[in-house]
């Protein structure tokens, strides 16, 4: 796969640059470096933390492992 590299736009490619989808490990510990900066921010926060803290945050759980215990369940 082709792409440039988000820090410096140099072209990099996949099957070749180890660090893909940046250039140089350089590039890819100066990409960490504004993650701990935060240079870089996500835009909004997915949860309310006052939400959270009063139980009513949106959230979905999936029990993954419920399945597990009847394997010959036809009903799900």
């Amino acid at each position: 796969m082709k792409h440039k590299c988000p820090i410096c736009k140099t072209e990099t490619d996949s099957a070749v640059h180890a660090d893909f989808p940046f250039c140089s490990e350089r590039c890819r510990e100066r990409d960490l470096g504004n993650w701990a900066s935060e240079k870089y921010v996500v835009s909004e926060p997915v949860f309310d933390e006052e939400d959270l803290a009063q139980g009513k945050g949106n959230s979905i759980v999936l029990h993954l492992d419920d399945d597990l215990d009847k394997p010959n369940d036809t009903e799900h």
